[in-house]
Order: structure tokens, then C-alpha cells, then sequence
């Protein structure tokens, strides 16, 4: 039943097929001779004018040229195309049909074979024979149609040679037609011929099938058993033939697939079975593609984005795998390979430098020659391997990203900055169950201070880099790199501290930690201009600050008298943590009369509560210091505190608020001063009235009583002399305009 089915749908196409060629024939006749109407139409005063605008454009162009002749070819900034996705998508649209239509031929040879297995029409040998005959006349087919069609018969031959790789495939694994070898040697024979096809075609798509073809053919044939000397031998040979295909073609994208490709074996290979031979592969792969990356540059002198990318990636994953290597088999010293491929850039570096070039060549030597001496340093001291390279290689992206204005450099480095922050966190996590590291010169410390040092790098690099942004999401993106950034500054020494104090009691930890954290946002509120942080930035950090010092007075003074009277600290610890009223005085003074953090009305109602709250628990402090004996003591003590000297501070503290808002004329002050006194008297006739003896309760309604007729009497004073200038200034206009 099924074959006149099969007849019918076959004389179907060819009819269709014929009908719609002879429609294109015609349609391609009208066109020629239309073609051939216009061509014969005489131009006459158009001609002249060509001719005189021609030769203008082509003196103009030789006299732009001749400008600066001393300006050498890769000092000129080369701008990336934006949108280099584009041409993926365009050669997609253009082709999308062809791709879809092979894949589905293939798969329907595929299922047709299948289908006959099934029914028993074929045994196995002619099986694998209809296969290759397949392939071969789909192959035949893109070669008759190459001439006219190239594109189109690059796609269909690469479609032939990928049912040459199935039919293999299938042969070896399923029928055991032939042994391991022979199936390695005929799917080499496939590579060689495809490559060979590629390069008498000029076609990149046709060599790019055959290499993903030649890559992926040790696993069609692979039984399980892994014979790395073997599978790397053949793929250095094919990587050989990849280097002198882009040597003759210029074909960027063939050393990247081989390098992808080459990369995951590799890796494969050394996290599954870490051995010594794997050394030579990395360093013959390193070879192979560091010369790829200089193609253009032994050429014409330049490097382009792909070839600086390259070179960077090249150089750091080598040094992982081979590091990695030597750690695992405790071979030694593990430096001697960022020193090597740090000597092989330095001497390019000398190269540009010996011919006066400083231009981007010489950029890209330096930062990469530098990252690499920086990293053998970092190992030296036995630092964590990934978290040091990728922070080293990070810093070198941004730093080319800056030399060249190339935005691939700048996807890399927010790529791979994240990974930097996930590597360093795992790495503190090291202090949890690490035991007696040394102070800073332990592996943890010295890991973080790599980092700390590259963010320090991002962070000056960006900053220059900012000037020039262009649109809002990149000053975002960068905002919240400085964030993070400061954060791993922040969390390198803090982690290192704790670790340290770690069996001290809580409250020393805690108060150790809220110092460090108060002086941290100090240094850099001391130094926002030389670090250039921006107003948002700085603003917030300001908020911090104050919400760290009500969070500390908080917990900290009378966390530290209670162990202290418990004898689990010395006395001189409470002199250690008052230290937070050195930054705390100078940002009140300095800081913030220069920043714009008041632009914010809640701002002085924030600062108030933190400068109330530290006056108050400071002599609430000192109060138990000099009172208290005993633990036990501490309760009653506070609240005699809390009744008695308590209202009284607070109203001190209220009549200087006024006093300042009067004197600096902002209101706000005035607000914080009357809501103080409101809460202090609604405290005292609603609870500290009725806990004093007779003696203390008059004692405090003497003072208050005081202490409200000075505040009202300074507040009509300075009433009377703002009123008295302001009637000054309105009779004695003209003493005002002298």
C-alpha cells in the first residue's frame, strides 16, 4: 500500500516542482530584458557629473589619509558594530527555510531507513549502505549547485556530510559493522573530506559543519572507556588544521568553535582523571591558539575585540587547568606558568615598546603581562585559585574595556564580576569550619585582599569610564557595581576580624563589628570626592551611619557594663567603643554641612533621634559605671536613671534644639525640640511621677520648672533680636546695598 503512495507523492513534486521553475524561467527572461532596455537608454548629462564627482571623493579620501601620516593603524580606536547580533538573525531570516528543509530530509531518510528496518526490507550492511549513498548524493547535489546557489549548497552539503556522521555512527554502535578503529578512521576521513570541500568552496558555513562534525566524532564512536592520549592526539591535529584553515582564510569563527569544543574535553579530562600528561595538551593547546589570537597581528599589526578576547581567555584558562593539575598532584612551584605566560606577552610588549607603538596593542600587552605577574604573586601566597584569576581577569577586562571602548569587553567584565563575588563569598565560608589560621597571612585573608585589591582597580577604572556614559540603565548597572563593590571591601577585613574574636563574648563581637562598620562608612564619607560617590550614594551611606549609631548605643554601653560587672571583659574595652564619637562628631561638624542629605526634611528629625539617643545611653552608661557593683544592681539603678536624670537631659537637649533652630532658622529643629519636650513631660506626669520618693520629685519639678522658663526666656530673646534685624534692615535699606 504504502509504495503507490510513495509514487504518487513523488510525481506530485516534481510536477509542482517543474510547474514553478518554469515561472521563475520566465520571470527571469522579462527581468534580462528589461535589464538590457534600461543599459541601452543613452545618459548624457549624468555621465559628466559621475565622472566629476568621483575623482573629488577620491582626492578628499587621499588627503584625509595623508592628514597624520604618523598615526599607526591600531592606534586608531575601533568602535564594534552595536549590533552585532544583527547579521546572526539576518543570515537566519535568509535561510531559515534551507536550514529547517535539510534537517527534515535528514530526519526523513532517517525515519525511512528506519521504517524499513522495521519491516525487515534490508539487513544491516545495506542499511549503513543506503546511508552513505544518501549523504554522498546530497553532497553531489550541493556541489552541482554550488556556482549559482552557494550559500544555499553549503547548507545542503553540510546536511550530506551529517548523514555520513549518522550512518557511521549507527554502523558502530548498533550493528557492530566495524570495530572502534576503523569507525575512527572512516569519521576522520569524513572531517578531512568535509574540510577539504570547505576550502575549495571558500565556504566558512561548510567548514563549520565539519567541525562540529570532527569535534563531536570521538563520542559517536566512544565505547565508555576513556583513552585521553588517543582523543587529545586527534584533536590537536584537527585544531592544527583549524589554525592553518584561519591562517589561509581568515575564518574567526573556526578557532572559536575549536576552542569551545577544546576547552570542555580538556576540563573534562582534568576534573575525571587528573594526570600529568594532560600538562602538555594544555600547553600544545595554548600554543595553537595564542597563535590565533595574533594572526592579525603578525598580518597587518592589529587586534581586533575577538583577538584581544582570545588572548585574554586563553591565558586564564590555561593557568586554572594547569594549576589546578600541579595543587592536585602536589607538584611544584605552580607559578612557573603564570611567569611563563607572563614572560610571552611581556616580550610582545617589548616589541610594541621597542617600535615607539603605544597604542592599543601595547594597552592589551601591558594589562595582560601585569594581570599575569599579579596572579603569580597571588598563588605564591597560596591563595584560592578561581576566586584570584577570575578577579585578576575581571580587573583586565574592564581595563581593556576602557583602552578600546569595546562594549564585548564590557559584557565579559558584568558577566564575570558576578561569578567573582559568588567565588569570594564560598571563600569565606572557609571561616566557619577553618581552625588556628594565621592573623592576615592565611589563605582566606590573603584570597580576599586579591579581590579587594582588583574591586579597588574596578572602582578607579569605572569612574573614569562614567563620563562618558550614555544612558540611564548603564549608570544604574554601574551604581550597583560600586554597591557591591564597596561591600567585598567592606566584608573582607570584617570576616577576618570576626573570625579572630570569635570566642571572645557576643558583645565584644558585636561591638568590634559595629565600630569597624561605623568607621568604614566613615573613610569613605571622609574621601566621597577623591572616590568620586555621588550624592544618592552618599545620602544613603549618611542614613546608615545614623541608623548603625542609635542600633549600637543602643545594645552596646549596657551590654558591655553588664559583662563588665560579670568580669568577662576589662574595663578598657568601654574606652574602645566609645571611639565611634570621633566619626560621629565629625560628620555633625564637617560632613554634613556640606552634603545635601538635609534636602530631605525627615533628614534632621533622623539626625536628632541619633544624636538624642547617643547623649542619653552614654550618660545612662557612665551612670552605671559609677553606681553600679554589682550585676544585680544594674535594674534599680536604671530606672532611678530613667526618672530622675533622664527627663532633665532630654529637656537640656530640647532647649538646644530650639536654640539651634532659631539661630540657623530651620524649623525642623524647632519641631524636634517641642516633640522632645512633649515626649519628656508626657513621661514624667505619666510614669516617672508616680515612681520618685517626695524628695526626688521635687527635685525634678524644681529643675524642670527651671530648666522650661530659661529655654522660653532664650526662645523670646532670640525672638526679639531676629524681629529687631529684620525692622533694621527695612528702615536702613540703603546701609544694606553698601
Amino acid at each position: 500500500m504504502i509504495y503507490p503512495l510513495i509514487i504518487i507523492a513523488i510525481v506530485f513534486i516534481i510536477i509542482l516542482f517543474n510547474n514553478l521553475n518554469n515561472k521563475i524561467k520566465r520571470l527571469e527572461r522579462e527581468l534580462y530584458e528589461l535589464h538590457k532596455k534600461i543599459n541601452d537608454t543613452p545618459i548624457k548629462k549624468e555621465q559628466p557629473i559621475i565622472q566629476t564627482i568621483v575623482p573629488t571623493l577620491e582626492i578628499k579620501e587621499e588627503q584625509k589619509i595623508s592628514i597624520h601620516p604618523e598615526i599607526h593603524e591600531n592606534d586608531v580606536p575601533r568602535k564594534e558594530q552595536k549590533d552585532w547580533i544583527s547579521p546572526v538573525f539576518e543570515f537566519l531570516k535568509q535561510n531559515a527555510l534551507t536550514i529547517i528543509g535539510i534537517f527534515t530530509l535528514v530526519l526523513g531518510i532517517g525515519y525511512f531507513v528506519k521504517y524499513a528496518i522495521d519491516k525487515n526490507w534490508i539487513g544491516e550492511t545495506p542499511r549503513v549502505g543506503i546511508g552513505f549513498l544518501a549523504g554522498g548524493i546530497i553532497i553531489a547535489v550541493g556541489h552541482v549547485l554550488r556556482k549559482n546557489y552557494s550559500v544555499f549548497a553549503s547548507i545542503i552539503t553540510g546536511g550530506g556530510i551529517a548523514v555520513l556522521y549518522f550512518t557511521i555512527t549507527i554502523a558502530f554502535r548498533e550493528y557492530q559493522l566495524f570495530s572502534q578503529n576503523i569507525s575512527f578512521s572512516i569519521t576522520c576521513l569524513i572531517t578531512l573530506l568535509s574540510i577539504s570541500l570547505s576550502y575549495y568552496y571558500k565556504s566558512e558555513i561548510l567548514i563549520i559543519f565539519s567541525l562540529f562534525g570532527g569535534f563531536l566524532a570521538p563520542l559517536m564512536i566512544s565505547t565508555g572507556e576513556s583513552n585521553y592520549l588517543f582523543l587529545f592526539t586527534y584533536l590537536t591535529v584537527l585544531n592544527i588544521g583549524m589554525l592553518a584553515v584561519v591562517f589561509l582564510k581568515n575564518w574567526k569563527s573556526v578557532g572559536w568553535i575549536s576552542f569551545i569544543f577544546t576547552g570542555i574535553y580538556l576540563s573534562s579530562w582534568t576534573i575525571e582523571k587528573t594526570e600529568i600528561l594532560s600538562v602538555y595538551f594544555y600547553i600544545i593547546t595554548y600554543i595553537i591558539f595564542y597563535l590565533f589570537a595574533l594572526q592579525n597581528y603578525f598580518k597587518k599589526n592589529i587586534l581586533v575585540s575577538s583577538d584581544i578576547l582570545m588572548l585574554v581567555l586563553i591565558n586564564f584558562t590555561s593557568i586554572i587547568g594547569l594549576v589546578y593539575i600541579f595543587d592536585e598532584l602536589q607538584y611544584g612551584p605552580v607559578i612557573i606558568f603564570p611567569i611563563v605566560f607572563a614572560l610571552v606577552n611581556l616580550g610582545l610588549l617589548y616589541r610594541e615598546y621597542s617600535r615607539k607603538n603605544f597604542g592599543i596593542n601595547y594597552s592589551v600587552f601591558a594589562g595582560i603581562t601585569v594581570s599575569l605577574f599579579t596572579v603569580a604573586i597571588a598563588l605564591q601566597f597560596k591563595t584560592h585559585l578561581i576566586t584570584s584569576v577570575w578577579a585578576i581577569e575581571a580587573t583586565l577586562l574592564l581595563f581593556i574595556w576602557k583602552k578600546t571602548n569595546l562594549d564585548i569587553f564590557k559584557i565579559c567584565f558584568y558577566i564575570l564580576f558576578p561569578l567573582v563575588i559568588i567565588a569570594q563569598i564560598i571563600t569565606w565560608t572557609e571561616y566557619i569550619d577553618a581552625i588556628n589560621l594565621a592573623i592576615v597571612f592565611n589563605p582566606v585573608f590573603l584570597t580576599s585582599s586579591v579581590t579587594v585589591i582588583t574591586t579597588f582597580v574596578n572602582l578607579i577604572l569605572l569612574r573614569k569610564l562614567s563620563e562618558n556614559a550614555e544612558s540611564e540603565n548603564t549608570n544604574f548597572f554601574e551604581n550597583v557595581f560600586t554597591i557591591v563593590s564597596y561591600a567585598v571591601i567592606y566584608g573582607a577585613l570584617l570576616f577576618e576580624i570576626m573570625y579572630h574574636i570569635s570566642e571572645k563574648p557576643w558583645i565584644m563581637i558585636f561591638s568590634v563589628a559595629m565600630l569597624y562598620s561605623l568607621y568604614f562608612i566613615f573613610i569613605i564619607l571622609l574621601f566621597r570626592r577623591k572616590l568620586e560617590i555621588n550624592k544618592i550614594l552618599e545620602t544613603a551611606l549618611l542614613y546608615v551611619f545614623f541608623s548603625l549609631i542609635i542600633f549600637d548605643t543602643l545594645i552596646s554601653g549596657s551590654g558591655i557594663i553588664s559583662n563588665y560587672l560579670l568580669k568577662k571583659i576589662q574595663f578598657s574595652f568601654y574606652g574602645l567603643y566609645i571611639l565611634y564619637w570621633i566619626p560621629f562628631i565629625y560628620i555633625l561638624l564637617n560632613i554634613l554641612p556640606k552634603s545635601e542629605f538635609f534636602k530631605i526634611k525627615l533628614s534632621y528629625w533622623f539626625v536628632s533621634i541619633a544624636f538624642v539617643t547617643a547623649v542619653s545611653c552614654e550618660l545612662y552608661d557612665l551612670y552605671l559605671l559609677m553606681n553600679a557593683e554589682k550585676i544585680s544592681d544594674i535594674a534599680g539603678i536604671g530606672k532611678h536613671f530613667s526618672v530622675l536624670y533622664l527627663p532633665i537631659i532630654w529637656a537640656i537637649l530640647a532647649s538646644l534644639f530650639i536654640y539651634k533652630g532659631l539661630k540657623s532658622d530651620v524649623s525642623e529643629y524647632n519641631k524636634v525640640g517641642f516633640a522632645l519636650i512633649a515626649v519628656m513631660i508626657l513621661k514624667l506626669y505619666a510614669y516617672d511621677v508616680w515612681k520618685m520618693d517626695n524628695v526626688s520629685r521635687i527635685i525634678a519639678f524644681i529643675i524642670l520648672g527651671i530648666i522650661l522658663l530659661l529655654s522660653s526666656f532664650l526662645f523670646q530673646r532670640v525672638k526679639k533680636l531676629i524681629k529687631n534685624m529684620v525692622k533694621n534692615k527695612e528702615e536702613n535699606p540703603e546701609s544694606q546695598n553698601a
